[in-house]
């Protein structure tokens, strides 16, 4: 990670982001399937116990329960490690909360390969996807802890299903809190002619860094910030990219279904030269550091940077 830029977790401002939101609105209920302390939504457990409901290891029932207490006026947050609030419980998503358009927000701690000691069975490639695909469904992906509360307080303007993907570690904050949020609309961090760099969450330092080897062959880049995946307003994300002549898209994702398909298919009436960075139909793996596995697969600045060399 960056050497120059404060680090701060986003789990931790998610935290205390629902804690704020929980004590303003009584009708917020927390819903963990026994890793309250990792996903951070022991905040509510500990200051609020009255809104909090331990589910045990029991995903699809804790979906379910989510769906029933939204029917109630409810608003749940259900949470667990984002491979198991996605893929266990996702005909309970489909059929339970996103048919009937209910008001439940599901919220993916450890995403990508932020679980970097647990390995393959842990680490999530494939959440931007599954929830993607959903009628109904809003997707989010906050690029920092800045940007955390922001996104809390956007899906709690939402009357419906909304997902919240989360690092697990510390990030480089990218964003202030006078920055400007919108469902919707990419956020330009730097502009350039040449080519965009498309990031989101840890991946736009990367990007940033990623911008500075470019500049040093000549090449102008624009970074573009996208933390919403779902849904993308056109017009917003042509406006951001202007006039490029290519793109690369960076993502702690599968290349399948996430932020590179997202901007493809926006972009599918007039599409620009592409190189997606990402996960390529492979699965992770187990290491001592998280930047060990960013390096292995190949998310680094070094690697963006060549990408868009090939691209121009």
């Amino acid at each position: 990670m960056s050497d120059k830029k404060i680090e701060k977790n986003p789990r931790a401002a998610y935290g205390l982001a629902l804690l704020e939101a929980a004590k303003a609105n009584k009708n917020i209920v927390a819903l963990d399937a026994d890793l309250c302390t990792s996903t951070q939504s022991a905040q509510i457990q500990n200051n609020l116990p009255e809104q909090y409901i331990e589910m045990g290891i029991g995903e699809a029932n804790m979906v379910s329960a989510a769906a029933g207490l939204a029917l109630c006026g409810k608003i749940p947050f259900v949470h667990t490690f984002a491979i198991f609030v996605t893929a266990r419980p996702y005909e309970q998503i489909r059929q339970g909360v996103c048919l009937p358009k209910l008001n439940v927000k599901i919220v993916g701690s450890s995403v990508g390969l932020s679980d970097f000691g647990d390995g393959a069975t842990h680490q999530c490639f494939e959440d931007l996807a599954l929830m993607s695909v959903l009628p109904n469904m809003t997707v989010f992906a906050p690029v920092d802890a800045t940007e955390v509360p922001k996104v809390v307080r956007a899906a709690l303007a939402i009357n419906g299903p909304v997902y919240i993907r989360l690092n697990r570690n510390d990030t480089p904050l990218v964003t202030e809190e006078a920055t400007p949020f919108e469902v919707g609309k990419p956020l330009v961090l730097a502009e350039g002619k040449d080519v965009a760099i498309c990031v989101n969450g840890v991946t736009a330092d990367m990007g940033l860094k990623a911008r500075e080897i470019l500049a040093k062959s000549g090449k102008s880049a624009s970074v573009v910030n996208f933390s919403t995946i779902k849904p993308l307003d056109e017009k917003a994300v042509r406006a951001a990219l202007g006039s490029v002549r290519a793109l690369v898209t960076v993502e702690e994702h599968s290349v399948i279904g996430g932020l590179g398909a997202a901007i493809a298919r926006v972009l599918s009436r007039a599409p620009l030269p592409t190189e997606r960075i990402g996960f390529a139909d492979r699965y992770g793996q187990s290491a001592h550091e998280y930047e060990q596995l960013l390096e292995r697969y190949g998310l680094t600045p070094d690697n963006i940077a060549k990408a868009a060399l090939g691209l121009l």
